[in-house]
């Protein structure tokens, strides 16, 4: 499996999977020293997800995470939205 590279915040990052204790999937983008530069998603633990979903953090100081993600080819563009509150959350399937 190619490992996807982007650029955020100055940075280049390749993509990391790991996962949240509910076992859903999480994107994660890391330094080439390994380090964590930024946490895409956001775990929803009360919504209902299908493995292939994953929930993108696309505010605050990730403001602009869905538009890169989708860019580099790492998830489709969003096919429903989970409400938390304050803001609304993309739900996008890998690709």
């Amino acid at each position: 499996m190619k490992i996807p590279k982007l650029t955020w915040a100055g940075r280049k990052c390749t993509v990391a999977y790991p996962r949240y204790q509910n076992n859903r999937i999480a994107i994660e983008l890391v330094t080439a020293r390994q380090e964590s530069w930024a946490v895409a998603s956001v775990n929803l633990p009360n919504e209902r997800m299908e493995e292939t979903e994953v929930a993108i953090k696309d505010y605050s100081d990730n403001e602009g995470m869905l538009d890169a993600l989708i860019a580099a080819g790492v998830v489709q563009a969003p096919h429903r939205f989970a409400d938390s509150g304050y803001v609304r959350i993309p739900i996008c399937r890998l690709a």
